[in-house]
């Protein structure tokens, strides 16, 4: 005889895992469009922006912020998706949005430091002097 879930359990995502075809199937679109995202925003909603500024160092600087915020929001979205496949049990999308968070984790540290570098204080200077 066979032990089967009762009828509440069988509904619940982590009842049981998501099949192997599924989970690659959702894994692989996933991941390509998020890295895609990821590449065309650097290249068109932070390259054009400073393209187009040109040269006006305010409008450089809020296509860098606008950028960071970006990057963190897709940060925040990867993470939610991926706790979401542990949750549905779907192993690669949950590895697959992990390796996304690692390489937007990456993306977001070297523009905040880029960012932090290009607006330091000249060395030696007192941050609240009068010529600084």
């Amino acid at each position: 005889m066979t032990n089967t879930l009762p009828r509440s359990a069988r509904w619940r995502p982590w009842s049981h895992p998501t099949r192997w075809g599924v989970d690659l199937a959702v894994a692989i679109p996933l991941l390509l469009l998020e890295t895609a995202w990821l590449v065309l925003d650097w290249m068109f909603g932070m390259g054009m922006e400073v393209w187009a500024a040109q040269g006006k160092q305010d409008r450089i600087d809020a296509a860098g912020l606008a950028h960071i915020g970006r990057v963190q929001e897709m940060l925040i979205v990867v993470l939610v998706v991926a706790v979401l496949a542990g949750i549905f049990r779907a192993r690669w999308t949950m590895l697959a949005h992990l390796l996304v968070a690692l390489l937007v984790w990456l993306v977001l540290a070297v523009s905040q430091h880029q960012w932090d570098h290009d607006h330091a204080p000249e060395p030696g200077c007192v941050r609240y002097d009068a010529h600084c």
